[in-house]
């Protein structure tokens, strides 16, 4: 008899609880098949940490592969389920497809950023779900204060040292806190202006910190925060985000190169994509994490709503600490309803507590309802954190032991760029990269990736100010209603929704600001991209991998914008350069296609283009149909022949160049300056000396185009943006 097929979708808190009790349950009886687009398990609540520099990124990561025995790994991420043929199919790491068939489906997928129609914030902002999120946020905070120590104008070093957190929830909280003392560390070593600090803000519209939890940990977490010198605001959020900083609810503009996005999380659109019952996004299941009418589908974890039947009517939060009990649950309840394990039961849970980690020695707990704070809260909270990863224990305590002894090393490493984590992903865990593939969604507009659904914008959510959210307000760039969306779900160009490189380039001179803001200096394009639209010495608008060689310009372009030329077409204030081959064609004359261009006529004798003596081209002189070649019969008669003129310089014909009677000749006395010759016309494509302006005439600026540069080098189109 075949062993029965099961297939679980994701490795977060449920889902690799669900694979590791499986997996001892089963001990080999069936097929376990983990689909994850990364190999690691994140244990997310020591993720402030890490933006911190407290814990090396590792420490919070455990390998699938070594602690999941008898689990196949497979990674890739799920694209479409077919319930009625039970098949799920999958885009891998490199593009590739694949199926996976199954018996028993678990649904752990976990969620994404939750974003809400305030404009601004999807180009602006960055959410803090995954490990690349949080690698960016501790090399952009490390460079935003030393840029800031550097800085000769005041508001320039004030607006680089503000960092605003909106969403004063579990890990909104932590950030703040953490990222203070931080920063507080870093300008020890780098003082800034006299008088100046690092300002933390920490934003939400609800009445207190930590709204979700317990009243008495809320006021100590509230207390610590403001004692360190966090700039807590309850009752306020952001109104719009803008590239200088973001409007308060209030009115108020805080100038600012820092927008972290905490407000909460909404469950994978993923599980929209299935058609069958939601409550908020979630997919509706039984006690026993089952869907109704679905025996073969089982979910868990935050894309799930299961019911809380110690609250009857209301389903359990999405937190980590639900997500880790729904996985062992539902693990128990498969293997039962395969026969491999005992009998069913349903998910109920007994609250044992929270824990906040405020960093250092602070923290605020209320283990088994018993209120702490300060020290006594902190030993309690990492304590907890030791029992409850699933690895990497000892690593984790000799880290904060290092970090309670030693400096910590506050340096940029530029592993992850802005433009790689943006906000509206569907996939927080994966960093995008250029040439990556794409991850496609089913899913209907409406649920692309973070969109806020009604119920979110009105009611218990953080982060939204007043009058956001609404029906008929104007939705965030990017989100589904707005003008122009960004390679949404549903576009045609698949989920992985990367910025095209005509993006990327945006923000160099003469182009459209760069939209990967919070950074320091001018978006520049990915690695291995091309030169950036009206850079001087760009080969070519689009210098895109693959699209040839180097592309570097001709001579004919070369020389234009010399004395006396055609102005270049790639330096600022002038319109870029057409690319070569996928770009529009190259202009030849002004206002006309050039001969052999796509677009323009083709070059006589040209693929694609008559030639004479071919069909539809000219004839050649002297062939059928031809106009008669001179000296032939019935053609025009040669000079010097019988009825013809008298060539030049014979008898009674015009006198030759410089021969008696005749012009003289260009160079010699009385004739024309030869060309390159003083007070002649220069040659072409021969280097030119750089004309000096007049001593009254202010140098070339950003509105003058500089003298030509003679590239004869391959252009370096290596990425520097913003990391």
């Amino acid at each position: 008899m075949s062993r029965p097929r099961i297939v679980i979708v994701g490795a977060g808190f449920a889902g690799y609880r669900t694979a590791r009790t499986l997996s001892r349950i089963t001990r080999g009886r069936a097929h376990i098949t983990l689909l994850n687009p990364t190999d690691y398990f994140l244990y997310l609540p020591l993720l402030p940490q890490v933006a911190a520099g407290v814990l090396e990124p590792r420490r919070v990561t455990v390998s699938l592969s070594d602690t999941l025995p008898d689990v196949r790994l497979v990674l890739g991420e799920a694209d479409r389920i077919d319930l009625d043929g039970q098949t799920l199919h999958y885009t891998g790491p490199e593009g590739d497809g694949g199926t996976l068939a199954y018996d028993r489906l678990v649904l752990a997928a976990g969620s994404v950023n939750k974003l809400l129609p305030i404009p601004g914030v999807a180009e602006y902002a960055h959410g803090f779900r995954g490990l690349p999120e949080a690698l960016y946020l501790r090399d952009h905070v490390t460079r935003q204060v030393e840029l800031a120590a550097a800085a000769d104008d005041p508001k320039s070093c004030a607006a680089r040292c503000t960092f605003v957190v909106v969403g004063a929830g579990y890990t909104g909280t932590e950030v703040a806190a953490h990222g203070q003392m931080f920063t507080d560390a870093q300008v020890r070593k780098h003082p800034l202006r006299q008088g100046m600090r690092p300002r933390w803000m920490l934003l939400d519209v609800a009445p207190r910190v930590l709204p979700e939890m317990d009243e008495k940990l809320s006021t100590t977490a509230d207390r610590v925060l403001r004692q360190r010198g966090v700039d807590v605001r309850m009752g306020t959020s952001v109104k719009e985000a803008t590239p200088d900083g973001v409007v308060l609810t209030d009115g108020e503009f805080v100038e600012t190169r820092t927008l972290v996005w905490c407000v909460g999380v909404r469950p994978d659109p993923l599980v929209e994509s299935l058609g069958l019952p939601m409550e908020k996004g979630r997919l509706l299941v039984d006690p026993h994490l089952r869907v109704p009418g679905r025996p073969e589908l089982f979910a868990c974890g935050d894309v799930a709503a299961v019911p809380d039947l110690e609250k009857p009517g209301s389903y359990t939060p999405m937190t980590a600490q639900h997500a880790w009990r729904h996985g062992k649950v539902a693990a128990e309840n498969v293997a039962a309803s395969l026969g491999l394990g005992g009998a069913r039961k349903p998910y109920r849970h007994r609250d044992l507590g929270f824990v906040v980690d405020l960093g250092g020695a602070k923290a605020a707990a209320n283990p088994l309802g018993v209120p702490l704070s300060g020290v006594p809260a902190g030993a309690v909270t990492r304590g907890y954190h030791l029992a409850a990863m699933p690895g990497n224990r000892v690593r984790v305590a000799a880290d904060w032991l290092l970090d309670a002894v030693l400096p910590r090393q506050a340096v940029q490493l530029g592993l992850v760029r802005s433009w790689s984590v943006p906000l509206d992903t569907s996939s927080p865990e994966l960093a995008r990269v250029p040439g990556g593939p794409e991850r496609r969604q089913d899913a209907s507009a409406r649920s692309g990736p973070g969109a806020a659904i009604e119920a979110d914008t009105h009611g218990g959510g953080t982060g939204a100010g007043p009058g956001q959210g609404r029906a008929g307000d104007e939705p965030a760039k990017g989100q589904p209603g707005s003008g122009a969306t960004q390679d949404q779900p549903g576009s045609g160009s698949g989920s992985a929704q990367r910025r095209s490189e005509e993006e990327l380039a945006k923000g160099r001179p003469g182009g459209e600001p760069a939209r990967n803001w919070p950074s320091d200096e001018p978006a520049k394009g990915p690695v291995g991209g091309g030169s950036a639209k009206g850079q001087p010495g760009s080969g070519a608008a689009h210098d895109r991998p693959g699209s040839g060689s180097a592309q570097r310009r001709s001579e004919e372009e070369l020389t234009k914008g010399r004395p006396g030329g055609e102005p270049t077409r790639s330096r600022p204030t002038d319109k870029p350069a057409k690319g070569p081959v996928g770009d529009e064609p190259a202009k030849g004359p002004p206002g006309e296609p050039a001969s052999n261009q796509p677009g323009g006529e083709p070059a006589k004798g040209a693929p694609g283009g008559p030639t004479r003596s071919q069909p539809g081209g000219e004839p050649v002189r002297n062939q059928p149909g031809g106009e008669p070649a001179k000296g032939q019969p019935g053609g025009e008669p040669a000079r010097n022949q019988p009825g013809s003129a008298p060539g030049k310089g014979q008898p009674g014909g015009e006198p030759a160049t410089n021969q008696p009677g005749g012009e003289p000749a260009k160079g010699q006395p009385g004739g024309e300056p030869a060309r390159n010759q003083p007070g002649g016309e220069p040659a072409k494509n021969q280097p030119q000396p750089t004309p000096q302006p007049p001593p009254d005439q202010p140098p070339p600026g950003p509105d003058t185009a500089p003298g030509p540069v003679k590239r004869s080098d391959v252009p370096d189109d290596s990425a520097k943006g913003d990391s």
